[in-house]
């Protein structure tokens, strides 16, 4: 059984940075496309950013430059690099490895 566990989220002040964490546990990341998802308070869940097993990335526009995926195969985990943050950029953001879903970290920019 597939399961993910992100970590990382909190409090930031515009402009400041943080690192999201997935660690998937029951499988390797390597083998999936591992995507996070961002959903704010009255809003539909977004893409965000994805990375495939050839290490190819893509992002949504909103957060392109400012934001990196990546996955270290040694520690089973995929990272989102967050910096130049904004207000815009708060929600609960999620981990995906094609239809397996984490539970979710809060990410507020606020100051």
């Amino acid at each position: 059984q597939v399961q993910l566990v992100e970590s990382g989220g909190g409090l930031v002040q515009p402009g400041g940075s943080l690192q999201l964490s997935c660690v998937m546990s029951g499988s390797r990341v390597g083998i999936y496309t591992m995507a996070w998802y961002r959903q704010a308070p009255g809003k539909q869940r977004e893409f965000v950013a994805v990375i495939i097993s050839s290490g190819m990335t893509k992002y949504a526009d909103s957060v392109k430059g400012r934001f990196t995926i990546s996955r270290d195969y040694a520690k089973n985990t995929v990272y989102l690099q967050m910096n130049s943050l904004k207000p815009e950029d708060t929600a609960v953001y999620y981990c995906n490895a094609e239809g397996y879903w984490g539970q979710g970290t809060q990410v507020t920019v606020s100051s």
